[in-house]
């Protein structure tokens, strides 16, 4: 099969909790055969709570929802100005490990940010992305099942970073949050940004191209090859 990440853009805020079921099932279903796939979107406001996350980190949520979710890690909020990326790949296939995919992917974001001026860097305490001032303005949560990866990043883009406040961000008490337009002052188009990001992310992983799927929904059960 073709060595491609091919990338699914989903148009329109999205609710969080279809698309996280939609990753499960496509995980679920997935062949020898099936794509590797980069979902991007943008997700109507929400807290999601990782497996291992603990209730005293939810400060104050107000009315934006909390859902339970199956990833890693502690608490983190999706909302409007926020690039989502989730990344559903198989490791076995790639002949890599979870700690590969959280370095490639912190590093593409870091790659995406150098070329914008942002000098930024991870943290080996806590998986993300963080400029210079020590503020986080990448999130990282993941899960593998039989090999196979889903969820992924979430890039501050330009957003109401108040909603922060709410939380101990990824369980972390007082961390300071950014988002790009705060650190820059101007922005590339989101089209721009998808398309460096994935190009990133795909070379680092060994992919040969990072190709569009031309459908902008969430994709059935079982996706057909191209």
């Amino acid at each position: 099969m073709a060595n491609q990440l091919w990338q699914r853009r989903l148009l329109g805020d999205q609710a969080y909790e279809p698309v996280w079921h939609a990753m499960q099932a496509y995980t679920d279903s997935r062949g020898e055969d099936s794509r590797d796939e980069l979902w991007f979107l943008e997700h109507q406001a929400v807290f999601t709570q990782g497996q291992a996350g603990k209730a005293e980190h939810i400060l104050m949520p107000g009315d934006i929802p909390v859902v339970q979710v199956d990833r890693g890690g502690q608490v983190t909020y999706h909302g409007p100005g926020q690039l989502v990326g989730y990344v559903l790949i198989d490791l076995r296939r790639r002949g890599i490990g979870i700690r590969d995919l959280v370095t490639a992917i912190e590093e593409s974001i870091v790659e995406l940010l150098a070329d914008l001026g942002l000098p930024a860097h991870p943290r080996a305490d806590a998986p993300g992305v963080y400029v210079e001032s020590g503020a986080k303005i990448a999130q990282l949560g993941l899960r593998v099942r039989k090999g196979c990866t889903f969820h992924g990043l979430s890039l501050n883009v330009e957003m109401d970073l108040s909603v922060f406040q709410r939380i101990n961000p990824c369980g972390h008490i007082g961390m300071e949050v950014t988002d790009m337009h705060s650190q820059l002052g101007r922005l590339p188009s989101r089209e721009n940004l998808m398309d460096t990001l994935a190009a990133a992310l795909a070379r680092r992983l060994g992919y040969d191209s990072a190709p569009i799927l031309a459908e902008n929904d969430l994709p059935e059960s079982r996706v057909e090859e191209p």
